[in-house]
């Protein structure tokens, strides 16, 4: 059983080495990661759309909204929280990946 173990273990570190690699940086006009190049030639990057952020933030926004409107119902507090917490989640979020 030992002598099987190590077997496979001596495979699994050999196999990949043993496979070509295509070169990381060739970009033929097909999507390779964050970059690619569209059918004109230029190139392209994949951006959030910021939706993660968006949601996080407006809830974090309606919480922080809501313990500052102490006075009353706290509805308005919350709703302008959560609007601006989304609006600044959504920013963030799409400011956060840069492709050059």
């Amino acid at each position: 059983m030992r002598k099987l173990s190590l077997a496979i273990a001596a495979a699994s570190m050999t196999l990949p080495m043993a496979l070509p690699v295509a070169p990381a940086m060739a970009h033929d006009g097909y999507y390779k990661g964050k970059t690619w190049k569209d059918s004109r030639g230029r190139w392209r990057c994949k951006r959030s759309n910021g939706t993660t952020g968006m949601l996080i933030g407006g809830a974090a926004g309606a919480l922080a909204g809501r313990a500052i409107d102490t006075r009353g119902e706290r509805a308005t507090g919350t709703i302008l929280g959560a609007a601006a917490g989304a609006l600044l989640g959504r920013e963030v979020e799409r400011g956060r990946s840069r492709c050059r």
